[in-house]
């Protein structure tokens, strides 16, 4: 079930790139990206309205919060450094460069969680960061 999940978010992940670069045309970036995240915020609670999820956040530990938090912190630079990106670059060469983040999770899952790093893990990467080079140049 997991794979379809995963495969969900690399599909809703290439529609926001197009949609996004068409929507941004004449829009403030980061405007942009705040619009997009009161969509996503809005949408968010209406999962957890939806499932009956509110109860949890009571048994939230302290430790959670704060990553947490710093995820989030972390997603909105990441959002607001992608739409500055898309909107003066090409798509084409945007999306490849932000999809580095692949190469640099394992590296930091690696390093910090301690997550098993492969020959196959060292060659995905090597693809990875080959393919981007060839299609940014």
């Amino acid at each position: 079930m997991w794979f379809l999940f995963a495969l969900g978010s690399a599909v809703f992940a290439a529609l926001t790139s197009i949609l996004a670069k068409v929507g941004i045309e004449g829009v403030n970036s980061n405007l942009a990206t705040a619009i997009r995240t009161m969509v996503v915020v809005v949408m968010a609670w209406g999962m957890v309205f939806l499932t009956n999820a509110q109860s949890g956040i009571r048994s939230i530990s302290q430790k959670s919060w704060i990553f947490l938090i710093l995820s989030g912190l972390a997603t909105g630079a990441s959002w607001l450094c992608y739409y500055k990106a898309l909107q003066m670059g090409e798509t084409t060469k945007v999306v490849p460069i932000d999809k580095l983040s692949v190469v640099i999770t394992l590296i930091l899952a690696f390093i910090f969680l301690h997550e098993e790093f492969t020959p196959k893990s060292l060659i995905g990467c090597i693809l990875i960061g080959a393919g981007t080079l060839v299609m940014v140049l």
